[in-house]
C-alpha cells in the first residue's frame, strides 16, 4: 500500500536513466517513507548507485520525476536541487574523505560551504558529531590515512550528519569492513535513525544489514523495482532474481528458515 504523500520523504516516478544507448533505470517508481530505513539491493552494476546519485542530482535523468521532502529535484546545477541539498547527507562508497584534511576538517567542510560560523563553534559541532558516531575529539586530528576502515566510515557518516539533515543516503556503508565492524556500524545506523528520526536510503549488498537494520527492502532488477517490503515479504517473492539472491547458499546461512 502506498504511503500518504505527507509521509513520503523521497518520491520517484517513472524514472529513466541511461548512458548512451544503454538504459540502466527503466521507468522505475519508488516511495521512501519518512523515518524508515530502506535498503536497496540489486546485482553488481545493476544501477543501485546510479539510482541514488540520480535522486540527489549528480546524474541527469532522461525522463521521470523525483521529489525529496516535497521539493522537485533536477540536476546538480539546478537551483532547486542546490537548495534541497541541505535536506540530505551522503556517505559515499569507501567514505570519500578528503585526504589532505583531518577528520575534523572533513566534518566541517559542509559547515564552511553552507554556513557562516566561528571557528570555535565549528570545532564544537565537529566534536559533537564525532562523539555521535562513537569517536572522540582526539580522532578529529587524524588524517584519513591514519584511520581504520571502520573509523573512516564513521567520520564520513559524521560529515553526512554535519548539517543535521532529515535524510541520509548511504552507499554500501559496510563494504570493506570485517563482520564485527560491519555489525557495529549497522547498530550505529539504527541507533541514529531512532534517536534523530532520520530517513535512511541505504544501497547495500550486505545480507546481514538488510536483515537486521532495514524496515523495508527494495530489489532492483532489469532497471525496475521488482519487489519491495519487509524482509519476510522479499523472502516470499517469486521473481527469479530475488529468489536467486535471497535463497542462495550464502543467504541460507543468515535465513535458514527460507530454504
Amino acid at each position: 500500500m502506498d504511503a500518504p504523500v505527507k509521509q513520503v520523504a523521497i518520491h520517484v516516478s517513472d524514472l529513466v536513466v541511461g548512458f548512451g544507448r544503454r538504459v540502466v533505470i527503466d521507468h522505475l517508481s519508488l516511495d521512501v517513507r519518512r523515518g524508515e530505513i530502506l535498503g536497496l539491493v540489486g546485482a553488481s552494476g545493476g544501477g543501485k548507485s546510479v539510482l541514488m546519485r540520480t535522486i540527489i542530482g549528480l546524474i541527469p535523468r532522461q525522463s521521470g520525476e523525483i521529489e525529496v521532502m516535497g521539493v522537485r529535484i533536477g540536476t546538480a546545477n539546478d537551483r532547486g536541487t542546490q537548495a534541497a541539498a541541505g535536506r540530505w547527507g551522503v556517505l559515499f562508497q569507501q567514505g570519500a574523505l578528503f585526504s589532505s584534511l583531518t577528520a575534523r576538517q572533513n566534518i566541517q567542510f559542509p559547515l564552511r560551504e553552507s554556513l557562516e560560523l566561528s571557528e570555535p563553534l565549528m570545532d564544537e559541532i565537529a566534536t559533537a558529531k564525532l562523539e555521535m558516531v562513537g569517536l572522540n575529539a582526539e580522532d578529529g586530528d587524524k588524517f584519513p590515512s591514519e584511520l581504520s576502515g571502520g573509523m573512516t566510515k564513521r567520520v564520513a557518516l559524521a560529515r553526512a550528519l554535519a548539517l543535521d539533515p532529515p535524510i541520509v543516503f548511504l552507499d554500501e556503508p559496510t563494504s570493506g569492513l570485517d563482520p564485527i565492524a560491519a555489525g557495529d556500524f549497522d547498530t550505529l545506523i539504527k541507533t541514529l535513525q531512532r534517536t534523530l528520526g532520520l530517513t535512511v536510503f541505504m544501497v547495500t549488498h550486505d545480507l546481514a544489514s538488510l536483515n537486521t537494520v532495514c524496515d523495508r527492502v527494495a530489489a532492483l532488477a532489469d532497471g525496475k523495482i521488482v519487489a519491495i517490503g519487509p524482509m519476510p515479504e522479499l523472502l516470499r517473492s517469486e521473481h527469479p532474481w530475488v529468489r536467486a539472491y535471497f535463497h542462495g547458499k550464502r543467504s541460507l546461512m543468515l535465513h535458514p528458515q527460507a530454504s
